[in-house]
């Protein structure tokens, strides 16, 4: 996919980002815009929107906070846990917000099953439909939160 000036500049501050290790692009060598484009397909072969998946997700992680740091029940099948640290981390598409450094785990109870998200994220999913490159920390399979959120 041909990319402009703005996606290429976005792009470069996504593999290098200094906000987290190892960049928002992990090892993924696709394009920023081809690793969006590649969830949203993932996502309609689904059934979901990025939007709605990210409600659910602020949902969850709502949930979690009120029990500050302990283990609560999602739902019959699934319980979570929000970890906080000090600070917030700013969107990399440069608009304006700031998102906690807070870390929400999710797990299946009974099994081994768990995905986690950090608030920036939670964001970037909702707002953009970045789920992040493959091989990033907080990549996320669109997929995989899917089976665990619905």
């Amino acid at each position: 996919m041909r990319q402009g000036p703005e996606i290429e500049h976005l792009d470069a501050d996504l593999r290098r980002s200094t906000l987290v290790a190892g960049g928002f692009m992990g090892a993924d060598p696709r394009s920023v815009a081809d690793v969006i484009d590649a969830d949203a397909g993932e996502l309609s072969r689904l059934g979901v929107t990025a939007r709605e998946l990210a409600s659910r997700m602020r949902e969850v992680t709502n949930q979690a906070a009120r029990a500050q740091g302990v283990w609560t029940e999602v739902d019959p099948e699934h319980e979570a846990q929000v970890d906080e640290a000090r600070g917030a981390l700013p969107c990399p598409w440069r608009h304006r917000g700031r998102y906690f450094k807070r870390i929400t785990t999710i797990r299946r109870k009974g099994s081994d099953d768990i995905l986690r998200w950090s608030d920036l994220s939670l964001h970037m999913i909702d707002a953009h439909g970045f789920f992040e490159g493959k091989g990033s920390m907080f990549r996320v399979e669109p997929a995989a939160l899917v089976q665990m959120l619905y």
